[in-house]
Order: structure tokens, then C-alpha cells, then sequence
């Protein structure tokens, strides 16, 4: 793989732009020192793409690239959009295709599509901000649906940015009130309370065609609600790999985590999260593109295994190229 040039693409005009660059900057120092030609891409938040600090036009950026390593995160990057630009240049690319990663990126859809494959899912319901809601009534209204407590997403967004708990119907309304001024879509989810996991897939490693990560017990510091974004990656969360799940919870997550995967046709890697109750586990998100900072949990799990981190970019660029 030595000849092989790969360009990383990291930044991105989303919410996630700081770690998208963290994720960027570790897959660079790896491929660096396995001895690969890397280029580093950074798309601004406007979506300008920059080289060595100059903006370029994507084809002049990606000329004379083998392979693109996509390291971003969330809108334009996760959604489809860049993977289209991509294949209208003939660059072959880590992570899913752009219509895998549309539906993965849009947490209902996602739900829809693996809840028949008897996934099991929290109930959910779709607040659109343009039919101007009255968040009072529309929070009393899910308030009879499903209850007691309540999370509020981004409909398209990861890393928890925004995600919002509400404990009553009072904290709910408070709640779509702020977000519905920044977000046209939230999903409001009925909240499920147990014990917080997530399982990574990786394609044709170590002789399988789907290789099952550890399951990692994720265990937020007392003082936080749930795993919100300053805990993804402040050191406060304790992360066990693998973790204190019995055979049984194991299997079920296993199986649900490849469902996704494969019912969603995603590619190469995704990581999937849940939440483990007394009845089994309910399915919460795929992530297409998981972070690959030195805090993220797929490469926790990567280490669990006896793997490296070099390892596994190296791998993933194989999947793209070959």
C-alpha cells in the first residue's frame, strides 16, 4: 500500500467540525508513519476546500489521489454529499455510498428501515418547524403518545451536539421551543433507561465478512444526564471494552448492530448505538463515518481486539482501493 495516495479529507460545514479535524489529524499521523503519500484536504465551514492553506477547486484537490479517506462527520460529510462529489471524479472513498449514508443520516428513516427486521426501537415522532407548532400543545400532545421523559435530536446530527433531555412534559415544550429555532426538524424520542452500549462493524477483517467489535459499556460520569457531547470527549465517561453484558445481551446486540448494517447497505465500518434494558436492547443510531480520535470508541475497541490503530486506517483504505 505504500504507492497508494491518499488524500484525508476532515473539516466540513457542520456542527462537527472540531472533530472532524481531530479525527483527520490522528488518520494523517497514522498513514504518515505507515510510510503512505497523504495530502491533507480541510473543507472549511463554508465548504471551501483548502491545500496547504489555499483554496482549491475539489478536482484540482483530488488530482493525481488514489483513494480519499473521509474523516468527516455530520452534514456534508456523512449525509451523502461529499460521497457524491467523490464519484463524479472517480475517486474511490471510505465509508458508505451516498444513498446508504442519506437514509443513516436521518435518525427516523434509519429507525423505519431496521424496525421490521425486528430491531427494536424507542418511540419517536417527527416536529417539523414549518408547520409552526405551538411547542406548548405539540409537547402535550407526545405527552399522550409516550412518556414520561423525553430526548430531543437534530434530526441530521451526530456527537450528541444539541441533543437535549427532557424529564416532563414542561421541560419538552421548554425544549422544542430552543431547538425548533435552530433546526427545522427534531425528532422527539421517548427516553429508555438502562444501561448505554455500541457495536462496531468491520467489513472483511480478520478473515470474516462482517467482524464484530467488543460491545463497549459506555458509563457517563454521575453528574451527567447521558453520553452528551462535553462527555464523548472531555475523559469524564468510563468506556468498557468489552463490556458487563451477558451472553444473551451480547448476541442481540451483535445481531442488531449487523441488521443495521446490512439492511441500511452501509460499507467498510459503522458503529451502532443503544440502550440495554431488562427486555433486551433498543436501537438508537448508526454512525457511517465513527470518530477516529484518540477518545473515540471504535478505536477503543480496535485496541480490545489486539489491533492497532495504523492497522486499522491501513484497512480501511484497502476496502476503498481495492
Amino acid at each position: 500500500m505504500n504507492g497508494v495516495r491518499v488524500a484525508v479529507l476532515r473539516g466540513g460545514p457542520s456542527a462537527e467540525y472540531d472533530v472532524s479535524l481531530r479525527t483527520g489529524a490522528s488518520v494523517l499521523s497514522a498513514l504518515e508513519a505507515s510510510g503512505m503519500y497523504v495530502r491533507d484536504i480541510v473543507i472549511s465551514r463554508t465548504g471551501q476546500w483548502l491545500v496547504d492553506g489555499f483554496v482549491r477547486q475539489p478536482q484540482a484537490a483530488l488530482a493525481g489521489i488514489d483513494v480519499a479517506f473521509i474523516a468527516l462527520h455530520g452534514a456534508y460529510g456523512e449525509d451523502g454529499s461529499l460521497q457524491r462529489i467523490l464519484e463524479a471524479f472517480n475517486i474511490p472513498y471510505t465509508g458508505s455510498q451516498p444513498y446508504s449514508s442519506a437514509i443513516a443520516m436521518n435518525k427516523i428513516l434509519t429507525k423505519e428501515h431496521v424496525a421490521p427486521h425486528n430491531v427494536r426501537t424507542a418511540k419517536h415522532m417527527l416536529v417539523r418547524r414549518s408547520g409552526r407548532p405551538d411547542p406548548v400543545d405539540t409537547a402535550y400532545g407526545i405527552a399522550e403518545l409516550f412518556g414520561p421523559q423525553y430526548f430531543l435530536k437534530p434530526l441530521r446530527g451526530g456527537s450528541s451536539i444539541d441533543t437535549q433531555v427532557a424529564l416532563d412534559v414542561g421541560q419538552l415544550a421548554q425544549a422544542l421551543t430552543a431547538l425548533l429555532k435552530t433546526h427545522e426538524e427534531v425528532m422527539v424520542e421517548e427516553r429508555v433507561i438502562g444501561r448505554e452500549a455500541t457495536v462496531g462493524i468491520l467489513e472483511d477483517f480478520r478473515g470474516e465478512r462482517w467482524y464484530k467489535m467488543p460491545v463497549i459499556e459506555i458509563k457517563p460520569a454521575v453528574t451527567t444526564t447521558f453520553f452528551n457531547y462535553q462527555s464523548k470527549y472531555d475523559g469524564s465517561t468510563e468506556e468498557i471494552c468489552p463490556g458487563n453484558f451477558t451472553e444473551k445481551e451480547r448476541a442481540a446486540l451483535y445481531e442488531a448492530a449487523l441488521t443495521a448494517h446490512t439492511v441500511l447497505g452501509l460499507r467498510h465500518y459503522s458503529r451502532s448505538d443503544f440502550i440495554v434494558t431488562p427486555e433486551g436492547p433498543v436501537f438508537l443510531e448508526v454512525n457511517t463515518l465513527p470518530g477516529l480520535t484518540s477518545e473515540s470508541l471504535f478505536p477503543k475497541a480496535v485496541h480490545a481486539v489486539g489491533s492497532t490503530y495504523t492497522e486499522l486506517v491501513q484497512h480501511l483504505v484497502q476496502l476503498a482501493h481495492r
